[in-house]
């Protein structure tokens, strides 16, 4: 995990800042064709930075087991058990072809829980309108070092780290 931190997500902040500029000066000088152009960089590096700011506070050497409190309440209703929860995550997760992330969001019209997958970087409030609870990184990047290409052994051994305290701060304030 720590060159997933200190390359690739490094990589997806610089990129971000440089569109970013780019995307300031096209701005001033009124560059439509530009701003659009831009567009792309924005969504890949902004979405790379906003996920993985995310996955690393989902995460904890000293996680794993179950929820506590309202966030076990609402898996529990939402899904019908937290196995029944991790199992759609985890099939859904594994599902996505190529890269991509498998989340947790809270949806605030239905007020409820929901496991979706993005695409490649894309943000999940950004592209779902769910807020974002728990982001599991299925890029090959997040797992090859020691998982290969074995994505189902990867996402086996990802729920001993997830920081179920930091899930359910982000349902409750989620709800606000």
């Amino acid at each position: 995990m720590q060159l997933h931190h200190s390359k690739h997500h490094a990589a997806y902040v610089n990129n971000l800042n440089i569109a970013e500029k780019k995307y300031a000066e096209a701005l001033a000088k009124g560059d439509v064709t530009a701003q659009i152009s831009l567009q792309p960089a924005l969504k890949f590096n902004g979405g790379g930075h906003v996920n993985h700011s995310i996955f690393w506070t989902n995460l904890s050497p000293s996680g794993g087991g179950e929820p506590q409190g309202e966030l076990l309440k609402a898996i529990t209703s939402d899904f019908g058990s937290f196995e029944k929860f991790k199992d759609k995550l985890t099939a859904m997760s594994v599902a996505v072809q190529g890269s991509g992330w498998g989340w947790l969001g809270y949806n605030k019209e239905s007020n409820r829980l929901q496991v979706t997958a993005c695409a490649n970087q894309d943000p999940l409030q950004g592209t779902t309108g769910f807020i974002p609870l728990l982001g599991i990184d299925v890029w090959e990047h997040a797992y090859y070092l020691q998982y290969k290409n074995v994505r189902p052994d990867y996402l086996k051994a990802i729920w001993n780290v997830i920081n179920w305290q930091n899930v359910s701060e982000r349902y409750e304030a989620s709800k606000k």
